[in-house]
């Protein structure tokens, strides 16, 4: 069993995301090590990919930035394991299964183990191919994190039946960003994943304010951000770990 389920024991879960080597790896370690000191229960770290397709254009120009920089897969392990030397959250990789196809599942769970990660989620895997996957993933320990999605529908239990680690519902339609206003029912998505596990679940996609912060994790056991974090490391580059351990901070007071 993984460490995940410990960013779910003190109450509310934050869980915020980050894209590896953005805007550049050594400032990437500072924002992981500010994100676990202002509260953050697990961090998603991104590895970086010419083209992510469940992202929106704030977290597409992060993984261009990254990439610029010179930032590969094997970058990113060693970056996963200086942080996780240095904190006690969990940490997963948020990333594209070409990435995993291209390493070699085994190779890179084995990587992914050494440099201290929990789980992995990969958001173009289809359920149906999953246990390609977590056949390998069971032999290191590492968690394969499912996503609900507002159109799953009648799939919503079968996926929840089988989650590991935690149940990633995505709040809107569409790609990641930060929305004003989210529309879905998300009550009802998330009654009908309790029905069938006790695994814990997290609402993400468009989150972005305390207010929202507090709404949602009313409904569910934690909350996902990821635009807003990688907008304010856009906009500030290197002098991004303050501003993003302010950010944090009053996400995680929101939901405490």
């Amino acid at each position: 069993m993984s460490k995940i389920k410990n960013a779910f024991e003190n109450g509310k879960a934050f869980i915020g995301f980050v894209t590896a080597g953005d805007p550049d790896l050594e400032t990437s370690e500072q924002i992981m090590l500010s994100m676990a000191k202002a509260g953050c229960d697990l961090i998603e770290i991104g590895i970086p990919f010419s083209d992510p397709i469940a992202e929106g254009p704030v977290i597409q120009e992060a993984n261009l930035r990254s990439l610029s920089q010179g930032t590969t897969t094997d970058k990113v392990f060693a970056l996963t394991k200086k942080v996780s030397a240095q904190v006690d959250i969990p940490l997963v990789y948020m990333t594209y299964l070409n990435v995993l196809f291209k390493y070699g599942y085994d190779k890179f769970l084995q990587n992914a183990k050494d440099a201290g990660i929990s789980g992995v989620i990969i958001p173009d895997m289809p359920y149906e191919e999953k246990e390609e996957l977590q056949s390998v993933a069971k032999n290191y320990g590492i968690d394969v994190v499912s996503l609900i999605a507002p159109t799953s529908e009648d799939r919503i239990k079968m996926i929840a039946k089988e989650a590991e680690g935690f149940v990633y519902t995505v709040s809107s339609l569409g790609v990641t960003g930060t929305r004003s206003e989210i529309k879905t029912d998300l009550e009802s998505i998330t009654s009908a994943i309790k029905e069938v596990t006790d695994t814990p679940v997290a609402i993400g996609f468009g989150i972005n304010t305390p207010e929202q912060a507090a709404k949602y994790s009313k409904i569910a056991d934690g909350i996902i951000v990821g635009s807003a974090i990688v907008k304010i490391i856009a906009e500030h580059g290197t002098a991004s770990p303050q501003k993003v351990y302010n950010y944090v901070k009053s996400m995680k007071d929101a939901i405490r």
